[in-house]
């Protein structure tokens, strides 16, 4: 590991820093060794990277001195924070403060900081036609990672901004999925209109990373948005139709009916979404998936996603 440039990363036991670290251990000769980061390294997921090569330390986001003995001797650090653990902003971005924080003590000459559009940028919290939340926000975990990005280039340390796209992930995982109509046909509800969104599967975001940091100096100051694809709400379920022999169509829903789903986020999400359909040209434009696939030739279209993935997807 001597002559390797360390890489330390934050949430190395979820799916952005996760991705990260194997894309690392993937590639021996590639001159990076990877230090994973976790609040608790006796768990049997830390013990797994342990056992597959990594570095393992403890390190709390919420502590900035643990922060900064976790990134002291690494060349850089792939910084992500846990906004769904706790639905908080003020949370979200203390984390990220802390990150930066961290990363000017310890002299880090890379950082990768996991970002996401400010969207009041483009819908002003005066602009009714999406509902203001928490009295400041309109996509509160897109906006307060944006508004953080100001602490890591006020605070000179360099760093590239990473932008990932919606996880295909989240149709196995978090509802997301198609459900069976009363016709027995099996319908996907977004709330995306005929716009095309970009998604990823999440194992990509990290081989992404990676890419970037294998580039080097060339990245600092960029902002990179990456994506495995851009599809319709029909062209997503027509891939779907196809992978699982199930017939799946597109349901298109008004984000004012997602919102009203009622889980926890259901309004962030709901209001993820309409600014996914009304701002796509924004957003697509920002997630190139040509400029992807040069930092990740093993990208996964979404086809390729669904061929590894589609038996996971739960029918009703």
């Amino acid at each position: 590991m001597a002559d390797k440039k360390v890489i330390a990363v934050i949430g190395a036991t979820g799916a952005q820093g996760g991705g990260v670290v194997r894309a690392i251990l993937a590639d021996p000769q590639g001159g990076f060794a990877v230090r994973a980061i976790t609040r608790d390294p006796g768990s049997a997921a830390a013990q797994a990277l342990a056992a597959a090569g990594a570095e393992v330390v403890a390190g709390d986001v919420d502590d900035v001195d643990s922060l900064t003995q976790a990134f002291t001797g690494a060349y850089g650090a792939f910084c992500v924070t846990f906004f769904w653990a706790h639905l908080s902003v003020d949370k979200e971005q203390a984390e990220a403060r802390n990150m930066v924080a961290a990363a000017k003590a310890a002299g880090l000459q890379h950082v990768i900081w996991s970002t996401l559009e400010d969207t009041r940028v483009h819908v002003p919290l005066t602009d009714d036609s999406m509902p203001t939340l928490h009295g400041r926000f309109k996509v509160p975990h897109f906006d307060g990672k944006g508004e953080a990005d100001h602490y890591f280039t006020d605070a000179g340390v360099p760093t590239t901004f990473l932008l990932a796209s919606f996880y295909w992930e989240n149709f196995v995982y978090f509802g997301s999925g198609p459900k069976k109509g009363p016709d027995g046909d099996y319908l996907l509800s977004l709330p995306i209109g005929k716009a095309p969104m970009a998604g990823i599967a999440s194992e990509d975001i990290g081989k992404c990373a990676y890419g970037i940091f294998k580039a080097g100096p060339s990245m600092l100051g960029q902002r990179i948005g990456v994506a495995g694809g851009q599809l319709t709400g029909d062209e997503m379920a027509a891939a779907m139709t196809k992978a699982i022999g199930k017939t799946v169509r597109y349901n298109e829903i008004e984000p004012a009916v997602f919102r009203s789903f009622g889980f926890p986020g259901a309004d962030d999400l709901g209001n993820m979404f309409q600014f996914y359909r009304d701002f796509a040209e924004v957003c697509n434009s920002m997630r190139d998936v040509g400029r992807s696939r040069r930092l990740n030739p093993a990208l996964q279209s979404f086809d390729a996603w669904l061929a590894a993935n589609a038996a996971k997807i739960p029918l009703d």
